[in-house]
């Protein structure tokens, strides 16, 4: 690496090869002896298998992209922590380090961030991803029903803060109608036009609903398969918001109208589905669809922002016909 040149513009396997050797450095402030520390998913946050010399595995997720701070992070893990006490949801348990703490921080030169870093206890199967079976998607939905039984009362214990996803753009910097906005005019007035609504209408479904911390990133990739069961990971995005909002997440990465009735069917084995109207999906899907066009503008990660010209294209069209212009 030159002087000039900096992390994020390595290749992605130089990143990934740097991040190995950071794991290494992080492993050492817990219990563990390493055999082998390798990147299985290099995306928002880069995540490593650990292998151990008594055989058994972790997951090392280092926030490479993410913006979380150590406050959300004690928040995270106060719920995981609770999730697995209370056997509602299969998830992964936080390790503590030597320290007795369950986020481990350093500070990267190359990247000149501070890397927070969470090591979990390691899950066995495979990810759902993007084509998942009815079968599994009555499971999913079954699960995300848990985890708001799991948050009804549950508060955030002190020192704990989480973004409020009554904000539209759930507190992330926002680089699409800010004074940072890269949108060409007519491309923020449409956003513009639409995220106005969508303050209101989030506003108004706040008032109906009593907000609760929600995982808020419910997708295929995010869950893990076995034994006919479901494990929830990657609570990186979890905030405080309502049930609706988890549900159209979910929703947004489905791609029939079965596989959505799926989820639903498994939810309402649990507990009523949020009350909502067909609209009022319709903005929260086209919500999200946004909040990740900003996240596209934002990103350092080269194949992520190849991604924004096809994307943002289609979103703007999205907008147009929700907008009934």
């Amino acid at each position: 690496m030159t002087d000039s040149q900096t992390f994020f513009d390595l290749p992605q396997e130089d990143q990934i090869k740097e991040l190995e050797l950071v794991a290494r450095v992080i492993l050492q402030e817990y219990p563990v002896e390493i055999l082998d520390v390798k990147c299985i998913n290099f995306d928002y946050n880069a995540t490593m298998k650990v292998s151990v010399k008594n055989g058994s595995s972790y997951a090392l997720r280092i926030n490479i992209y993410s913006p979380r701070t150590s406050e959300n992070l004690k928040a995270e893990i106060a719920w995981v922590r609770l999730l697995a006490q209370e056997g509602r949801v299969s998830v992964p348990v936080p390790i503590g380090n030597s320290e007795g703490n369950f986020h481990t921080s350093i500070f990267h030169e190359p990247s000149q961030r501070t890397l927070y870093c969470v090591l979990y206890s390691w899950l066995e199967g495979e990810e759902l991803g993007d084509e998942p079976t009815v079968e599994q998607l009555k499971k999913l939905g079954a699960a995300m029903a848990q985890l708001h039984l799991s948050t009804k009362t549950f508060e955030l214990p002190e020192g704990c803060s989480l973004p409020s996803l009554k904000d539209p753009m759930w507190e992330s910097e926002d680089f699409l109608l800010s004074a940072r906005s890269v949108l060409n005019p007519d491309a923020r007035e449409l956003v513009g036009q639409a995220m106005d609504l969508i303050r209101d209408e989030t506003e108004r479904l706040f008032t109906l609903s009593t907000p609760q911390v929600i995982h808020a990133d419910l997708h295929g990739w995010n869950v893990m398969w076995h034994e006919d069961e479901v494990s929830v990971f990657d609570f990186d995005d979890c905030g405080i918001g309502i049930p609706l909002q988890d549900l159209a997440t979910a929703l947004y990465y489905l791609d029939t109208p079965e596989q959505g009735e799926a989820l639903k069917e498994g939810y309402v084995s649990v507990m009523p589905l949020p009350d909502h109207s067909s609209r009022d999906m319709e903005m929260l899907l086209l919500q999200r669809r946004i909040i990740l066009l900003n996240f596209l503008h934002e990103t350092s990660n080269k194949e992520h922002r190849a991604m924004i010209p096809e994307y943002q294209e289609e979103t703007l069209r999205r907008i147009r016909n929700f907008l009934n212009l």
